[in-house]
């Protein structure tokens, strides 16, 4: 089976607890609605009463003023390892094609570095618990994208520059 065909196999499980929290973003494909000069870009996850999760980016656009988005996340399979991000106003959210995928690809153990794609390969995400990431771990997540399919030549590496985004 060819496994640029194939969806992207996702972590068997993820204990959705030690997940939330703050993320730095490491390197990232491209996106239209995030510029390639935002640095300093963090996510912060949080568990709303209603179990789905609240979703906090931030960053700094290119003359340094703080941005800031809100959405909320649902976990869509029994192992918490894909979920459906959504960041738009509440009205309309019901809107099926507002929904972005949202599938961990590859976690370590201590929930400090995790490979985030969407299943159709156009959106990748490396995230870390610090703002650098050495360069050793950067790799093998990054030659786990490949593997699984990923076109990294437009990758963009996130710069952090100490400014706080929190």
């Amino acid at each position: 089976m060819n496994s640029h065909t194939a969806e992207p196999v996702t972590v068997s499980s993820v204990d959705l607890s030690r997940y939330l929290g703050t993320w730095f973003e490491i390197a990232r494909l491209p996106m239209r609605h995030e510029p390639e000069d935002f640095t300093d870009i963090t996510a912060h996850y949080s568990l709303q009463d209603d179990g789905k999760v609240r979703v906090r980016n931030r960053a700094l656009d290119g003359k340094g003023e703080l941005e800031e988005s809100i959405g909320e996340a649902t976990v869509v399979d029994p192992g918490n390892s894909k979920l459906e991000v959504t960041f738009l106003p509440e009205g309309l959210r019901w809107i099926p094609f507002t929904k972005g995928d949202y599938w961990i690809l590859k976690l370590d153990p201590d929930y400090t570095t995790a490979l985030v794609g969407s299943p159709d390969r156009k959106y990748l995400w490396l995230l870390s618990r610090q703002p650098q990431l050495d360069q050793t771990t950067m790799e093998q997540y990054l030659a786990h994208a490949r593997q699984q399919g990923f076109d990294l030549d437009t990758l963009i590496r996130t710069p952090h520059t100490g400014r706080s985004t929190a």
